[in-house]
């Protein structure tokens, strides 16, 4: 009796003693597969655009952030499960999205864009066709405009994959953020035969997803809107984008 005593108390004062390490930690999640906003180093380290903005977010509340790599097909899953308390990933918002997460304001603008081969005769959307195979990431919101264009979809786990795959000639394009495009054609190897193929299909508002009527989301905004009026936001942007700042329309 006095042992199952004795191991109670001290399952009690372990979860006691982890409830309040977490009470210092925030964790936002991403997929780590999206450069140049979330993605590996080379020393295996998760870092980017959104990995930074997510450092700034919580040092900015006190506390230590955590980021957390994970599949995009499950993250708003994950995020309703508790895994993590934000999904600062790179994360469009839509109204499908809207009904089972809520979202801060906007911290970077963006859209949709078709990437092909610079010898392709894909020079725009309306090059497109049934014929075609374009690589999408997995629960992206890109798979709604190559259903409008009509082309067959492969679907990838992130766009390391899909641009290799093009680079490769395994697919004939791949549509993804714009930004991410650029950074493939600067910065991958083989990404120098990589173009933008026509100007961007549609825009989009990018913001942090949070479990529906969570208490963080009134003072994340309130950090976001410093950030943006002290420069912080400019400043991460123009450090991951060549001077570029996404943070504004």
């Amino acid at each position: 009796m006095k042992l199952k005593l004795l191991i109670l108390t001290l399952i009690i004062a372990l979860s006691a003693s982890c409830a309040k390490k977490d009470e210092n930690v925030i964790r936002f999640a991403g997929s780590g597969g999206y450069p140049p906003f979330n993605f590996m180093s080379e020393d295996n380290e998760v870092i980017g655009f959104d990995v930074d903005v997510a450092r700034e977010i919580a040092k900015r509340m006190g506390k230590e952030m955590v980021y957390v790599t994970t599949s995009w097909d499950g993250i708003i899953e994950g995020l309703r499960a508790g895994r993590y308390e934000g999904i600062l990933g790179s994360m469009a918002i839509t109204e499908e999205r809207l009904k089972v997460v809520d979202f801060s304001t906007p911290y970077y603008y963006s859209g949709a864009q078709i990437i092909a081969k610079k010898d392709s005769s894909i020079t725009g959307p309306d090059k497109l066709n049934k014929k075609h195979t374009v690589g999408l990431v997995t629960a992206t919101t890109f798979a709604q405009d190559a259903e409008k264009l009509g082309v067959k979809i492969n679907l990838y786990e992130d766009d390391n994959q899909t641009l290799m795959e093009l680079i490769n000639g395994r697919v004939d394009a791949v549509i993804t953020d714009r930004v991410v495009g650029l950074n493939a054609i600067k910065k991958i190897k083989g990404g120098s035969d990589l173009t933008l193929a026509g100007s961007l299909l549609r825009t989009e508002e990018c913001a942090i997803a949070l479990q529906k009527d969570s208490p963080l989301k009134d003072e994340i905004n309130s950090i976001l809107d410093d950030m943006r009026k002290d420069g912080t936001l400019k400043s991460i942007s123009t450090k991951w984008f060549d001077g570029e700042d996404i943070t504004v329309k």
